[in-house]
């Protein structure tokens, strides 16, 4: 997990590192313990930075490195599901993928059926951070987040998904989603643009929204990407965030999807004859919903 962010925000994080962790590229203060950007309100008088030379807040540079980390063991969370080490399992109603996309993705996608959703998974890609080795704000496509771990052909990791989901009935497959917390508003060149969704633990928001569509409570409308919710579908009560910003978070850019396909297309070009035949279906069932709702 990544430690750039507030205690007000993720206070069931911080209340997990508080023993038997581990923390890299962070900050330290003068007693001992860890600091990085955003973690207080107010800023240390005295630090030692991440690569262990004397810091204030005059300084001009960052204490902790972008890519400050931390790790612990699950069992520490202290809102961690009871059930989560069953070894008889438990069953699964969804299963969610994300990405990081400042326009184009909107905050969250249901998949049409288990293939289209596996293409959804094969699809996902960001915008590199400071995470990810390469050039910031470069396109990165990086398949159910596995392609750093998975030991064969990712075609072949493909195929898997699709015949897993002839195994049984499509009433008991989990319903599968896309979620993009990172949509910005239109206006990419604006220095002090925004995130329009305020994530975190508001994210808890569009969970609801996927738990009622899983169980059947609430609606949502069918687009040539996928099903999205309504405005009113999102639960936004007490929520500081406009109208306007919730619309541009589910809008779905015809145009912006067209010059999306291409990329895909060379995207899995890159797993030849490997790539199952259905993923291949999508792409063209994607690009001939998109060119009918032009």
């Amino acid at each position: 997990m990544a430690p750039g962010t507030s205690m007000k925000s993720n206070a069931n994080a911080m209340l997990s590192v508080t023993r038997n962790s581990i923390f890299t590229n962070c900050a330290m203060t003068l007693d001992g313990d860890v600091w990085w950007e955003e973690m207080t309100e107010q800023k240390p008088a005295k630090l030692v930075d991440w690569l262990r030379r004397s810091w204030t807040p005059e300084s001009g540079r960052k204490a902790a490195h972008p890519n400050a980390r931390f790790t612990c063991p699950a069992s520490q969370c202290p809102v961690i599901a009871p059930e989560w080490e069953d070894p008889k399992g438990v069953p699964i109603d969804a299963i969610l993928f994300g990405g990081r996309r400042a326009g184009i993705v909107p905050l969250v996608t249901e998949a049409f059926n288990w293939q289209h959703g596996t293409f959804l998974g094969a699809t996902v890609s960001s915008e590199t951070t400071a995470a990810i080795t390469g050039k910031v704000g470069q396109l990165r496509r990086d398949p159910m987040a596995m392609l750093p771990f998975c030991g064969y052909h990712m075609g072949d990791y493909f195929a898997h998904w699709l015949k897993m989901g002839e195994r049984t009935s499509a009433t008991k497959l989990p319903r599968i989603f896309y979620v993009n917390w990172f949509r910005q508003g239109k206006n990419k060149d604006d220095k002090d643009c925004k995130f329009l969704w305020p994530g975190y633990g508001e994210n808890s928001r569009v969970l609801k929204w996927i738990f009622e569509r899983c169980d059947g409570k609430v609606h949502a409308k069918e687009t040539p990407i996928g099903r999205i919710p309504e405005v009113s579908d999102l639960d936004t009560k007490g929520l500081d965030i406009k109208k306007s910003d919730v619309e541009e978070l589910l809008n779905v850019d015809i145009e912006g999807w067209l010059k999306e396909v291409p990329l895909i297309k060379q995207h899995f070009a890159k797993f030849g004859s490997h790539l199952p035949e259905g993923l291949n279906a999508e792409v063209k069932n994607l690009e001939d919903r998109l060119r009918a709702a032009k």
